[in-house]
């Protein structure tokens, strides 16, 4: 009877070891998920206000005639290029930009999404996964050019990166680029980009999704690598946008992540089709 006892006392002692410890455990979880979600919110707060900031030393507005050159322009008249090479550019106060961080290398917008920011380039493609406009730490990153491209002298493709973010900022909303509602409206088929040296406009002829690959942030081309390249970026495509490109273009690559595990990438392709001097 006393060892009954003391077998029922023993195994009320386990069962509320178990409890505290499972107790403990799930407080422990809560307490670690609630840092990241207040650390997520903060992250996205900082970011906003920097964006704020650095947008004042942006507007958009029609470049002079006599700075301006229509990019490997096609033969044929109705095709949607003529339209587009009217809009308004990009102006940049590059020398207010370059005081807030000397990494800025251009400012990027793509119409029909939230995607309207400075862009920064380092010496790796990492730096900018963890860090801020303002180089402090940040989980949300920055939007930031391949360390191998030249962003003065823009190469045959040139690639833009950023976070996919939850709340549609940095280049999370890209992933709408997939959507028929974007699709559906010929004004968004186009990326607005400024560089230290001019005002670009570049017109979408691809949208797709992939498993993450480095064939499409290829940036160096030999012999007619370049035109299989650009036949692969096109067929790729869930959407028609009825736009030729060949081996005279230069195109912009824009890329983010679309799930949260990193498998599989967002991806769009524009090609250049007008410059103006700054």
């Amino acid at each position: 009877m006393h060892q009954e006892s003391e077998n029922i006392i023993k195994k009320r002692r386990v069962k509320k070891t178990v409890y505290y410890f499972f107790t403990i455990l799930c407080l422990c979880v809560f307490i670690y998920s609630l840092i990241h979600v207040i650390g997520w919110v903060l992250d996205n707060r900082r970011n906003e206000e920097l964006k704020s900031m650095a947008s004042r030393d942006v507007s958009e507005k029609k470049p002079a005639d006599d700075i301006s050159e229509n990019v490997n322009p096609p033969e044929d008249k109705s095709d949607d290029y003529w339209d587009y090479i009217k809009m308004d550019m990009l102006s940049v106060n590059f020398d207010e930009l370059l005081k807030k961080n000397p990494d800025t290398v251009g400012w990027i917008k793509v119409n029909g999404t939230n995607i309207n920011y400075p862009v920064v380039q380092s010496k790796d493609n990492d730096y900018y996964l963890y860090h801020a406009y303002d180089r402090s730490k940040n989980d949300a990153g920055w939007i930031f050019a391949d360390y191998r491209n030249d962003m003065v002298n823009l190469g045959s493709n040139t690639i833009i990166y950023g976070h996919g973010r939850l709340n549609n900022t940095m280049f999370g909303s890209l992933k709408g680029i997939l959507n028929s509602s974007w699709y559906s409206d010929k004004n968004n088929y186009i990326v607005k980009f400024s560089n230290l040296k001019e005002n670009t406009l570049w017109q979408v002829f691809s949208v797709y999704y992939i498993e993450a690959e480095d064939y499409y942030i290829k940036t160096s081309f030999k012999g007619d690598e370049y035109s299989k390249f650009l036949s692969i970026m096109k067929e790729r495509s869930v959407k028609n946008f009825n736009t030729d490109v060949n081996i005279n273009d230069k195109i912009i690559t824009l890329s983010t992540c679309k799930d949260i595990e990193g498998k599989q990438r967002v991806v769009l392709h524009a090609k250049l089709i007008k410059r103006s001097q700054r």
